[in-house]
C-alpha cells in the first residue's frame, strides 16, 4: 500500500480564515505624532513593493522589492480621501530620522 504524505490534521489557519484582509491589514497600520501632526503609518513588505517611488525624506528612489513605509496625515482638514490621496512612500530609515 502506498504511503500517504497528506497531513492528517486540518490546519488552523484554514479553519479560521474568514477572507477579510482588512482585519489583517489593520493590525499593521499604526498612528504616530510628529511635530504636532498625527500620521497613519503602514509598512510595505518587500513582496508587496512593486513600484518605484521617490522618498520625500532623502529624495532618493525607493526601489521595487525594498520594504518601506507609507505615511499619510490622519488629521487633515480636507477629509480622509484627500489625506489618502496625498500619501507618500518613505524609506524606513528616512522616516525614523525625520
Amino acid at each position: 500500500m502506498p504511503r500517504s504524505n497528506w497531513p492528517r490534521r486540518r490546519r488552523r489557519a484554514a479553519e479560521h480564515d474568514d477572507g477579510d484582509l482588512s482585519r489583517l491589514l489593520s493590525g499593521w497600520k499604526r498612528s504616530e505624532v510628529r511635530r504636532g501632526v498625527t500620521w497613519n503609518i503602514q509598512p510595505v513588505s518587500a513582496a508587496r513593493a512593486l513600484k518605484e517611488y521617490i522618498c520625500p525624506g532623502c529624495g532618493g528612489v525607493v526601489e521595487p522589492g525594498n520594504p518601506h513605509l507609507v505615511a499619510w496625515r490622519a488629521d487633515g482638514v480636507l477629509g480622509d480621501s484627500a489625506d489618502l490621496a496625498a500619501r507618500r512612500h518613505w524609506h524606513s530609515h528616512c522616516w525614523s530620522i525625520s
